[in-house]
């Protein structure tokens, strides 16, 4: 079986959870009969926003109230993905794979490893060596892995932030892959609740010139995506 890329579209947050949720029943309906799928995968570039999850301390992390954050023209919205903040805003990829796991043949922790492994595969094809976090999820470049680019410390800075949901073992909510979004956006919260940790984007690190549209990167991490799910190969992360 193999996946079925859905465009790239300009959604706004609830809009494009209610397509998730349409893609999951659609999934899930399918599941036991002769049209099986792997799964759907939405590409989607949102409004500036910040989603906030269940999580106790999530709303903390938040450093602006609401009226605030619409005076920046920034929304925020309530989540019941996994994790915890997460700003959005044009110029950031996301992605939302809708995944049967039991077709993919894999557990929770795989599907994890395999959102990142494709990540840093797509990363890689335009030169820029990222990896993972033993303490974080998500994805992550590392200066001394990449010279001959500027960065503003030595620290590691996460380019991508990954949040899930499974339910009925099909998957929701996805990825968010910083190519070229306002950074300053991200003073606004303590990103995925990780105080002190910096995020940069695929801009700040290729420069204009080498930096892909949002189409392309689009099309590459699907790619590396169906790769990675419709193989079951997680590859050396």
């Amino acid at each position: 079986m193999r996946l079925t890329h859905v465009p790239l579209e300009h959604l706004g947050y609830e809009e494009a959870y209610a397509i998730q949720q349409a893609h999951h029943e659609a999934v899930l309906d399918r599941r036991k009969t002769e049209k099986a799928e792997l799964g759907r995968v939405m590409m989607v570039e949102h409004p500036a926003l910040i989603t906030v999850t269940r999580r106790p301390d999530a709303p903390g992390h938040v450093l602006h109230s609401e009226v605030e954050l619409l005076k920046r023209g920034v929304e925020l919205h309530q989540t019941d993905r996994g994790g915890d903040v997460t700003y959005h805003g044009p110029g950031q990829l996301v992605c939302y794979p809708i995944v049967d796991l039991n077709a993919a043949k894999m557990r929770i922790h795989d599907y994890i490893r395999a959102l990142e492994g494709a990540v840093i595969e797509t990363l890689a094809g335009y030169g820029i060596v990222a990896h993972t976090d033993s303490c974080a999820t998500g994805v992550w470049v590392l200066p001394a892995d990449n010279p001959g680019y500027v960065f503003a410390s030595d620290e590691a800075a996460k380019i991508c932030a990954i949040g899930v949901r499974v339910r009925k073992w099909i998957t929701l909510h996805g990825l968010a892959l910083n190519l070229d979004p306002d950074m300053g956006h991200y003073e606004l919260l303590v990103p995925c609740g990780l105080a002190g940790r910096p995020v940069i984007s695929m801009r700040a690190i290729l420069g204009e010139e080498k930096c892909p549209t949002i189409g392309e990167l689009s099309g590459r991490l699907f790619g590396c995506l169906e790769e990675k799910l419709g193989s079951g190969k997680l590859g050396s992360i």
